[in-house]
């Protein structure tokens, strides 16, 4: 059951002011792709703090809750380390940087009350814990909050990609619940959604980098495809685990997607793969938003080759992110992004 909101405004332990310190375990340092930006990610952590810092306190109590789930942190990384790659020198990348991980949190709120999750990372969803009123106006407050910083950037072509990436992730939320239940969904329109929902920050958060140090045209649109291609096979590997994972390490309950009648590409090439009763299961299953023959299901994906296939598909959009790094000057930053690529492939969480 929710916590009760009145409980919440009278624990003098869950008052923003107090639980907000610059203390508090964000870990996002641990979490980076290389230590190469470990102290500006604690100087994000930094600015994080100060504006979750509303005079609300059921706002920073569950703002506080989801910020501090433990995420990967990857996008404002990917900031930091293609400003670095760009050799940019202010201090804007910081703010930018706490920027989308506002709007990346205000879409976890949303979605988890969308989806009607029970597990993120680990732990309860912040609607599960807080109920679907306070996870979706905290989401609005994330999302406004996220508009007021990035007109510090005094930039109207910061302003336009951050404020286009948002309006794209809000048309893919809505792609994807228009295909809910879908079995007939094929591998074009799943791209479709997932570019929209989960690569368009993945894109914004790169091309950001590059305006900042007013890059050409063609190395702007190398850092955005960088991002692109990368938070496409994120998220492609994250479909995967959904058959291939374990609950403990994935922070998510396995079979998700499945009870959420999603239809992701390991489903889908199973589909094309298999018999016509495995078909059928399966279709069933995802029409009826129903785990009962998960097992089974699993065992199909596998059988079929589906997860070798996804995986292979994952691999083809982080050589496409690789290969854009020619774009970008040789050096230690260069060598992370890289690294973050080729390392999402052995990713299992």
């Amino acid at each position: 059951m929710p916590i009760p909101i009145i409980s919440l405004l009278l624990d003098p332990r869950n008052l923003v002011l107090q639980a907000l310190t610059p203390h508090f375990p964000l870990s996002a340092a641990q979490n980076t792709a290389h230590p190469l930006i470990a102290a500006d990610m604690e100087a994000v952590d930094r600015v994080i703090v100060q504006r979750l810092d509303s005079g609300v306190a059921l706002v920073g109590t569950v703002s506080q809750y989801i910020i501090t789930a433990g995420g990967k942190r990857i996008r404002p990384a990917l900031l930091l380390l293609m400003a670095g790659a760009l050799g940019y020198q202010g201090t804007q990348h910081l703010n930018l940087a706490a920027v989308v991980e506002f709007i990346h949190t205000a879409t976890l709120l949303h979605d988890d009350v969308v989806d009607e999750s029970t597990l993120r990372r680990g732990r309860p969803t912040a609607n599960e814990s807080f109920g679907n009123p306070a996870s979706v106006l905290v989401g609005d407050f994330l999302y406004s909050r996220a508009f007021q910083m990035m007109v510090d950037a005094q930039d109207m072509r910061v302003m336009e990609v951050l404020a286009e990436a948002t309006n794209v992730i809000a048309e893919g939320e809505v792609l994807q619940l228009m295909n809910m239940h879908n079995a007939s969904l094929d591998e074009a329109a799943y791209l479709r959604v997932i570019r929209s929902k989960t690569a368009k920050l993945f894109e914004a958060s790169t091309r950001l980098a590059a305006i900042l140090v007013k890059s050409p045209k063609e190395v702007e649109e190398a850092c955005a495809e960088y991002g692109q291609a990368l938070g496409t096979a994120f998220q492609v590997i994250d479909d995967l685990l959904d058959y291939d994972g374990d609950t403990q390490e994935l922070g998510k309950n396995l079979g998700d997607d499945l009870r959420e009648g999603k239809s992701t590409l390991p489903l889908i090439i199973a589909m094309q793969r298999s018999t016509l009763s495995e078909r059928s299961l399966i279709q069933q299953a995802i029409e009826n938003g129903s785990v009962d023959g998960l097992t089974d299901i699993v065992d199909i994906v596998r059988r079929t080759g589906a997860l070798d296939a996804t995986r292979a598909a994952a691999l083809a959009e982080a050589e496409r992110a690789l290969s854009t790094l020619e774009y970008i000057p040789d050096g230690i930053y260069k060598n992370a992004l890289h690294d973050l690529a080729s390392q999402l492939l052995v990713r299992r969480s």
